[in-house]
C-alpha cells in the first residue's frame, strides 16, 4: 500500500517506513505531522479525488538540515561581468509513519 502526497508544492511516492527529504517545514524534530493526500492504492484499488477524504498519512519529523551547495555563476563574454552565488536549499527528512 503506498500514497501519493502533497507537501511544498511537489508531489511523492510513499509507503510506510520511508524517509523523505521534504521543502523544510515548520515543525520540531520528533513531531509528527499530517500530509495532504492525493491518491491512495491498496492492491489493485486505486483510490484519489473525493475517494482520498477520509485517508491520512502521518509522518514523523526526523531532522532539518541543507542540501550541497549549488554554484550560481552569472557571466557576460566580452564585457568583464562575472557573479558568483552560492546557494544551500534547507529541507526537512520526514519517516513515514502511518498510511490509512
Amino acid at each position: 500500500m503506498y500514497a501519493i502526497v502533497e507537501t511544498g508544492g511537489k508531489q511523492y511516492k510513499v509507503a510506510e517506513n520511508d524517509l523523505i527529504n521534504v521543502e523544510k517545514l515548520e515543525a520540531n524534530v520528533g513531531d509528527k505531522v499530517n500530509l495532504n493526500v492525493l491518491m491512495v492504492v491498496d492492491g489493485e484499488k486505486v483510490k484519489a479525488g473525493n475517494d482520498v477524504k477520509d485517508a491520512k498519512v502521518v509522518a514523523e519529523v526526523m531532522e532539518h538540515g541543507k542540501d550541497k551547495k549549488i554554484v550560481v555563476f552569472k557571466y557576460k563574454a566580452k564585457k568583464n561581468y562575472r557573479r558568483t552565488q552560492g546557494h544551500r536549499q534547507p529541507y526537512t527528512t520526514l519517516k513515514i509513519v502511518s498510511v490509512k
